[in-house]
């Protein structure tokens, strides 16, 4: 009976070595930051239009985040907690929050799409939990993100 216990333990731990192994990662980040210098003020050499370049590993996608517009859009929604981020195809999800002396909850959703400094570069998607925001809303907070941005780019002296 100990040879057949033996046997099932040592099979038992192959197949656990086995598993484990399989959970392990490629390593092919290879100590690179795949973010690249995105959310942060302080990146960038020779960034000229105020963009980083977010690539994934494989180097098969490349967007361009215009990084003041992605530092104002989380600075001027502060108030909202954080959900998801995704800084390669420039995406902000903001869960539900109150600003500082209101009543209502809001939700945002934040997408940028080009690595120009312009309103044509953000959008803004604002909820309530009853519904869209007024458009009014969401107008003055894509205002209040464009105008901090540049506020931040002058502030970098990035001009």
């Amino acid at each position: 009976m100990t040879g057949f216990k033996k046997r099932i333990r040592m099979t038992f731990g192959i197949g656990l070595i086995a598993t484990l192994s399989a959970c392990g990662g490629s390593g092919s980040l290879s100590g690179s930051n795949p973010f690249g210098s995105i959310g942060s003020l302080g990146g960038g050499g020779n960034d000229n239009a105020g963009t980083s370049q977010a690539s994934r590993t494989r180097g098969v996608e490349n967007v361009a985040v215009n990084r003041y517009l992605w530092a104002a859009s989380l600075d001027v929604l502060s108030f909202l907690p954080v959900e998801s981020v995704d800084p390669f195809t420039g995406v902000i999800v903001l869960g539900y929050g109150t600003p500082p002396g209101g009543s209502r909850a809001y939700r945002a959703t934040i997408y940028i799409t080009d690595p120009a400094l312009d309103a044509r570069s953000l959008n803004v998607s604002l909820l309530t939990r009853s519904g869209p925001a007024a458009a009014e809303t969401t107008r003055a907070i894509e205002d209040a993100i464009l105008s901090r941005a540049r506020q931040i780019r002058i502030a970098d002296g990035a001009l």
